[in-house]
C-alpha cells in the first residue's frame, strides 16, 4: 500500500477529472447532454437490460435514470418494450439511430483526446487506458452499495504548550 501522501496527491490530481469531464460535454450536441451520452454508451456496452439494472451501472436513482431514458427514447435513439419475463418491467435497447448518435459522441470524443494527447507516446496512452481501467475495477462498475470510507486519520492538534 501507497504512503499516505501519494493518496492526498492522487486526489488533488482527481481535480482534473472535472476539467476534463467539462470539455467532453462542451463538445457533446445540444440535445445530448452528459445523463444522455453515459446512458447511450451502458447500453452500447452491456446491450439490452431492464431499467433498474441500468440505474445500478449508472449509480444514480431510478428516477434519474427515468428521465434520461424518456429523453432518450423522445428522440428515438433507445427503445423501451415489455419485458417478457415480467410485463410490468421494460426492456431498454440502442435503436440504429441511438447506434449512430453513441457513434458520433465517441468519435467526437476520441478527435478531442487524439488532439489533446497529440504529445504522448503509444506506450504512454496504453499505461492510462489501462490504469484508468485498474482504477475503474478497483471502485467496481456499478457497485449498488460503496466500500465504506475509512475514517479520517486523525491530525495531531499543535497548541502554544505543546510547541
Amino acid at each position: 500500500m501507497a504512503e499516505p501522501a501519494r493518496y492526498e496527491e492522487l486526489v488533488r490530481q482527481f481535480s482534473a477529472f472535472g476539467v476534463i469531464k467539462r470539455e467532453l460535454n462542451r463538445l457533446m450536441p445540444a440535445d445530448c447532454h452528459g445523463g444522455s451520452a453515459s446512458v447511450l454508451t451502458v447500453l452500447g456496452r452491456h446491450g439490452a437490460m431492464r431499467m433498474s439494472k441500468l440505474a445500478e451501472l449508472l449509480s444514480v436513482d431510478l428516477s434519474v435514470t427515468s428521465r434520461h431514458v424518456a429523453h432518450l427514447a423522445e428522440r428515438g435513439w433507445i427503445e423501451r418494450s415489455a419485458d417478457p419475463a415480467d410485463k410490468r418491467s421494460r426492456i431498454l435497447r440502442l435503436t440504429p439511430a441511438g447506434q449512430d448518435r453513441l457513434d458520433e459522441l465517441f468519435r467526437r470524443t476520441t478527435e478531442l483526446l487524439a488532439e489533446r494527447l497529440d504529445g504522448w507516446s503509444e506506450e504512454e496512452v496504453g499505461l492510462l487506458t489501462e490504469l484508468l481501467a485498474r482504477l475503474r475495477d478497483s471502485f467496481g462498475e456499478g457497485r449498488a452499495a460503496p466500500r465504506p470510507v475509512p475514517p479520517a486519520r486523525e491530525e495531531t492538534v499543535r497548541t502554544s504548550a505543546s510547541t
